[in-house]
């Protein structure tokens, strides 16, 4: 367990990824991306396992089946890591790598698929699960004479 974490240590120091020790076998830490502009990640070793959770985005607030169904379509693509929802409808990246099978190449492997799966995904599952609000939120910025530069993504969705 010990190697196990001095690894993801010392790759996520020459990653140049700040990460806090949440306990003597937990690390959090946060994955930069450009769409989303970073994830929360917790990395936890046991003695056999080191399990992997990414935050993607809070429960939709419509859409749900489809944002459901298009998170199943793309797990069969995904490297190590799923889709998933927890009981709150919250939805995160989860995988389990083997404790002898952490390494520095399989931990940049790791970081890179949460790079790609969180910000590829980022912008569809808004505008699956949160077009409405999307909406609401640039109507209410324009009537304020705020800018709407970061919502620029969705302009299509004032047509």
């Amino acid at each position: 367990m010990t190697s196990a974490l001095d690894t993801l240590r010392e790759s996520l120091i020459e990653s140049k990824i700040d990460f806090e020790e949440l306990d003597s076998s937990t690390l959090l830490l946060m994955v930069p991306g450009e769409k989303k502009l970073y994830t929360n990640v917790i990395f936890k070793v046991s003695d056999k396992t080191l399990s992997i959770n990414a935050f993607v985005i809070r429960k939709p607030d419509q859409n749900i089946e489809r944002v459901h169904e298009w998170l199943l379509r793309h797990n069969a693509a995904t490297y190590l890591l799923s889709y998933a929802v927890n009981e709150l409808g919250d939805i995160y990246l989860v995988g389990r790598l083997p404790i002898g099978l952490v390494s520095k190449e399989e931990v940049d492997r790791i970081l890179g698929a949460i790079h790609e799966y969180c910000d590829s995904s980022f912008n569809i599952l808004l505008e699956l699960g949160f077009a409405d609000a999307i909406r609401r939120e640039w109507a209410w910025r324009l009537s304020r004479g705020e800018s709407v530069a970061n919502l620029e993504a969705f302009k299509h969705l004032q047509s």
